[in-house]
């Protein structure tokens, strides 16, 4: 599994930090989100999103996937 920007306590702690230069959080949200290259719904992951996909892949539903690799960044690396 390989999530992106996951809005996790650490992640808002470094929001605060950012947005005492910026003088906003919304700012240093977007500017974090910039510096990643862009995401492309908008916003964060949340750790309730990954905690999901987690559920479903331990879960007797997935018993015949192996292999895989999910990425949870909200299209900032874009596939084909």
């Amino acid at each position: 599994m390989s999530p992106g920007f996951i809005q996790t306590a650490a992640a808002d702690a470094l929001i605060d930090r950012i947005a005492t230069e910026t003088g906003s959080r919304e700012s240093a949200l977007e500017q974090l989100m910039t510096s990643l290259g862009g995401i492309p719904i908008g916003r964060p992951g949340f750790p309730e999103e990954v905690a999901e996909l987690v559920a479903f892949l331990v879960s007797d539903r997935a018993a015949s996937i192996t292999g895989s690799e999910y990425v949870i960044d909200g299209g900032t690396i874009p596939t084909v």
